[in-house]
């Protein structure tokens, strides 16, 4: 099994409590950025990009420069995008039909999204941050690619590891990876060991002291 497809089958709550045990606490994008879906993960590498609102821009060159975005998003990652504003939709139908086309593993954006039925149905998945009809038309240019960005308090580097699920998405160090999978995989064999002793009748008291998890 690939370190994708194991990152997938964790959750993010106790990727994030062993990245806190490790002396990494900043890994916890925004809260208000949510899954289109919230049945659906995101799970792999990250490659990054950035981009501003441009008013002067053309409709052209807003489309070209989105195009170009999309053209230069990589198989086998997760887009995550700081498109520094609150105003435009930074997803919709085509832009997600393209990206899934491509095997990119999906989009996170501290933005906004638009045409979330055809989404849904496409079943691509998408975390951001609001909804909104306005598009990126003669308002919105990329301006970076693969290039670190923040959100909120996390620094997000091309090739480090994302995992998003109904909870939020936290991000995990490149040179952390591995290591961090493999102990949150051996954490969930423990909260498994928990979860069966309680459901036996154990105290949680007498649970957490015979574990020291909880």
């Amino acid at each position: 099994m690939t370190l994708v497809e194991r990152l997938g089958k964790c959750y993010s709550g106790a990727i994030h409590d062993v990245l806190r045990a490790m002396g990494h606490e900043r890994c916890v994008l925004p809260s208000s950025i949510r899954p289109l879906d919230a049945t659906r993960k995101v799970a792999g590498p990250v490659w990054t990009v950035s981009g501003h609102i441009d008013r002067n821009q053309s409709a052209h060159d807003t489309l070209l420069g989105w195009t170009t975005l999309l053209s230069r998003a990589p198989t086998g990652h997760v887009v995550i995008c700081q498109p520094q504003n609150h105003d435009v939709a930074l997803m919709g139908e085509l832009s997600a039909e393209t990206l899934m086309n491509k095997g990119v593993l999906g989009y996170v954006v501290d933005g906004g999204c638009r045409d979330t039925d055809f989404i849904l149905e496409l079943g691509f998945p998408v975390f951001h941050s609001f909804f909104t009809p306005s598009d990126i038309v003669g308002r919105w240019i990329p301006d970076r690619y693969a290039e670190p960005i923040t959100l909120g308090e996390v620094t997000i580097r091309t090739g480090d590891y994302v995992l998003g699920d109904r909870d939020g998405v936290v991000v995990i160090p490149s040179e952390l990876a591995d290591e961090v999978v493999t102990r949150t995989e051996a954490v969930a064999q423990t909260e498994n060991q928990v979860r069966g002793a309680i459901r036996g009748g154990m105290d949680p008291v007498e649970a957490y002291l015979k574990y020291r998890k909880f």
